[in-house]
């Protein structure tokens, strides 16, 4: 299955019939101090992955302290601003035996270092509704997407346009030529020579909404990604959600040989009805190998259905999810959430013989709502995953792996 060739310009043009943005954001602005905020995130993170072949097991407790700088924009018809980052990460856990890599890197001995640390700064203009932002920063869109998913948030240098120029219109255009990976020091550490980005998401009501990326990785892939995201209530208390993604890869064939082009897409049905969620989904790989990301667009590019510890993202994988949310504020406890999922995998073409693999996921989290620990979350999560001799022999050995999280967020300015 190919993605269609939809243009982000076409989609553009379209949405031009409807209102254009009422308020101009630069009119708004009250100026550089007036509207800065400075904020500190203290984040305590442990891993546990217990591989149960009783080798490779890591277990890893760090401390993050992110601290994070936004200026307002300065008034008149452009505004200038400034946005800064300073990110510190100190091991309290897991030494060289134990050391889980995605957290921290390893010296010039192969020990774990103690701590690691990087700032960054990016200088912002506004016009009207658009900001162009040149520096460090973290991008979230689906083909370029930084990894915050474990102590230190991953970072990449270049140019972000993003304007909102017509109601409900989002556009991005943007070229990234550094990324710094999240267990690391260095500005540049995984080796990017640039990446291209450009796309939107239009809501066309407050129900549907569509979106259309392009990314042109230098030397690596192009990748293409399109979304449907729509929502229909059944009544004041429940509804239906529909969200349906498609990725397609095309490799550098000078870079890598023989091609590795891959399609993945899924599409999740939602049931909400008050606290409840049940959702069930599919998803599908198709072409010449695994679909890879995280190759210079980010740890979090990959914005399917089934991807929790694994990606489900094997050759010729099909796999099909099962799952449950529930929200404790119905029954007086709110700022409670919990998950649940079940997630089969078959059809893996290993080159030698089926691969198949499960996973059975949890997660609970909460909130503080009031007093002095205010806003403080912990999030614990939970993952058993198996797989059969085939696709253990393909490199997916069976585990469990328990991620835990404390964050406290504090205003300072």
């Amino acid at each position: 299955m190919k993605v269609m060739k939809w243009s982000v310009i076409a989609l553009a043009v379209a949405a031009g019939t409807s209102q254009m943005a009422v308020a101009s954001q630069q009119s708004e602005a009250k100026g550089f101090v007036e509207d800065a905020g400075l904020d500190l995130l203290l984040r305590t993170t442990y891993f546990n992955r217990d591989f149960k072949d009783g080798v490779g097991d890591v277990r890893s407790l760090g401390q993050g302290f992110i601290t994070t700088f936004e200026s307002g924009f300065t008034q008149g018809t452009i505004g200038v601003g400034v946005d800064a980052f300073g990110l510190l990460g100190v091991r309290l856990d897991g030494g060289s035996g134990y050391n889980y890599g995605a957290m921290f890197e390893l010296d010039s001995e192969g020990d774990p270092v103690h701590d690691v640390g990087q700032a960054g700064a990016a200088v912002k203009l506004q016009f009207s509704n658009t900001v162009v932002k040149y520096g460090d920063q973290m991008p979230m869109m689906p083909v370029l997407a930084s990894d915050d998913s474990r102590l230190l948030p991953e970072s990449f240098t270049g140019t972000l346009i993003t304007s909102k120029e017509i109601d409900g219109l989002e556009l991005n255009v943007g070229r990234f030529t550094a990324d710094s990976s999240m267990p690391s020091s260095s500005h540049d550490d995984v080796g990017l020579k640039s990446i291209d980005v450009i796309g939107g998401t239009y809501a066309f009501t407050d129900n549907l909404s569509t979106s259309l990326y392009y990314a042109d990785n230098e030397d690596v892939a192009k990748k293409k990604y399109a979304n449907v995201n729509y929502v229909m209530p059944l009544s004041d208390s429940q509804s239906l959600g529909f969200d349906f993604n498609i990725y397609d890869n095309k490799f550098d064939k000078e870079t890598f040989g023989e091609t590795l082009d891959t399609t993945i897409w899924s599409l999740a049905a939602t049931y909400s009805v008050g606290a409840h969620a049940f959702i069930l989904a599919h998803q599908r790989v198709s072409g010449d190998s695994n679909y890879f990301y995280d190759i210079g667009d980010g740890g979090s590019s990959i914005w399917v259905a089934n991807s929790y510890y694994s990606d489900f993202n094997w050759k010729d994988e099909r796999s099909w999810q099962a799952s449950y949310e529930l929200d404790f504020s119905s029954f007086g406890m709110p700022g409670l959430f919990w998950k649940t999922a079940y997630v089969y995998g078959d059809n893996i073409d290993t080159g030698a013989g089926e691969g198949k693999e499960r996973e059975f996921f949890n997660q609970v989290q909460y909130v503080v709502q009031s007093g002095p620990a205010k806003d403080l979350k912990v999030k614990l999560r939970n993952s058993i995953y198996r797989s059969n001799g085939a696709l253990r022999d393909a490199g997916s050995p069976d585990l469990n792996e328990i991620r835990a999280f404390v964050e406290y967020p504090l205003s300072i300015l």
